[in-house]
């Protein structure tokens, strides 16, 4: 039977009753399950592709609880995380986000939305001149910078450009640790204020980021307390610095603990009372994509050996799931298929039973032996060739970095749904 038509029109209800869930996840799961399903029963046969579901709603209920938890700080989103167009599109106009921009391509995006210039940060302390050029030419009017060097760039090409001096913070125990290539030391931020003062250059703020994916919150209050260090240094110098930007590091995990310590070190030190009329931002990026992305992936093939057998899929680390090389994710296949029966969340529902002893390592469909996705997993149920895997949580730092090697096509569609809405969207 042709994958194509494995599937019938309408989703079958699950067991509710065999485990309770939050009606949020409920809507998510018939939703996702739905358009997965409709997709997959007018696929091309000859193409087999893997796609994306998108969750918009989960991005409306995250931007909420952002704004309930931390509501000083305006949430900028990092468009290097995921540049997906109706993600932007929504952050753009249905959310008033602000953005987080590094480069000449990423602010043309942006600003092809409708995005006013006044809400885009240029958070790239060293700045390709071209760039520069076109940041002053469209009104981008923000940036940040962490060395001397790039204040007279600055003072040269777009002089009253609104500057941050982004400081040093201790991000060794975050995923992807930043501070190996940008920051400046409190010693040397100093000496950057001194310069801003000598240039007559127009000095906002301070800016900090603990690294993505941190992991020790205690960094965030240590940065937020040089932040303030560095406020009364600069109204030495005659600034009145009235912007903050605290970065990005937030993950929706952790995000209860980490926003409360980030809310108390601004009540500590930036309190309302003196500093109300201080603007703060934040450089969010996986905190608004990563669980907002549902992967689903073709199985092109299989290889037994005995006791372990290789599972290849048409999706792996030159692909979506280049987050496990470059941003250290640790992902975790699950069974949407197996022999043409749908399986979709159905280890939500209730711990299915492991019908194989076999061990998989499953590998993306390059030529690469890098291209491994998981050297070892157990999967409840057996895999063939044509059935589906699916991955969760996949939309931070994933289709951003996609590449074409071997031949493989870098751009994946995306299926559109609403949780909030309870709608099925559009492709």
């Amino acid at each position: 039977m042709a994958p194509g038509t494995l599937y019938t029109s309408e989703l079958e209800s699950p067991n509710w009753s065999a485990k309770k869930f939050e009606p949020v996840l409920q809507k998510q799961m018939q939703l996702i399950g739905t358009a997965i399903r409709e997709h997959l029963m007018n696929i091309d046969e000859q193409e087999l592709d893997s796609f994306f579901v998108c969750d918009i709603g989960e991005l409306k209920r995250l931007v909420k609880k952002w704004r309930e938890n931390l509501p000083r700080i305006e949430p900028f989103y990092a468009v290097k995380c995921n540049n997906d167009r109706e993600l932007l599109r929504t952050m753009a106009v249905e959310l008033g986000l602000g953005f987080d921009c590094a480069s000449k391509n990423e602010i043309q995006n942006i600003l092809s939305l409708g995005v006013n210039p006044s809400r885009i940060i240029y958070a790239n302390p060293c700045k390709a001149i071209p760039h520069i050029r076109y940041a002053k030419e469209k009104g981008v009017d923000l940036t940040t910078v962490d060395n001397i060097d790039e204040l007279y760039k600055m003072k040269r090409l777009h002089e009253d450009c609104g500057l941050l001096i982004r400081i040093l913070t201790d991000d060794s125990t975050s995923a992807c640790p930043l501070s190996v290539k940008f920051g400046a030391s409190l010693d040397y931020a100093k000496q950057i204020v001194d310069t801003c003062s000598q240039l007559k250059l127009n000095l906002r703020g301070i800016a900090f980021h603990v690294g993505s994916g941190c992991k020790n919150f205690n960094t965030i209050k240590s940065a937020v307390a040089d932040c303030k260090k560095m406020f009364d240094y600069a109204a030495t110098k005659g600034f009145e610095l009235d912007l903050l930007d605290v970065g990005g590091g937030f993950s929706k995990v952790s995000f209860q603990e980490s926003s409360k310590i980030l809310r108390d070190a601004i009540e500590t030190h930036f309190p309302l009372q003196t500093y109300g009329h201080m603007q703060i931002i934040s450089e969010l990026g996986r905190y608004l994509s990563s669980s907002c992305f549902t992967l689903v992936t073709n199985v092109i093939g299989k290889r037994s050996d005995h006791t372990k057998e290789r599972i290849y899929l048409n999706d792996g680390l030159y692909g979506n799931l280049n987050c496990i090389l470059y941003d250290h994710q640790k992902v975790e296949p699950r069974i949407l298929t197996s022999r043409g029966e749908f399986k979709f969340f159905e280890d939500y529902l209730e711990q299915p039973p492991l019908l194989s002893n076999k061990k998989y390592s499953i590998w993306g469909p390059t030529c690469d032996g890098l291209d491994c996705i998981t050297q070892k997993c157990g999967l409840p149920y057996e895999v063939q060739t044509s059935d589906w895997l699916y991955f969760k949580d996949i939309g931070a730092y994933t289709s951003a970095a996609s590449t074409s090697f071997n031949g493989f096509e870098a751009t994946t569609e995306s299926i559109y749904v609403d949780s909030e809405d309870r709608i099925y969207m559009y492709k």
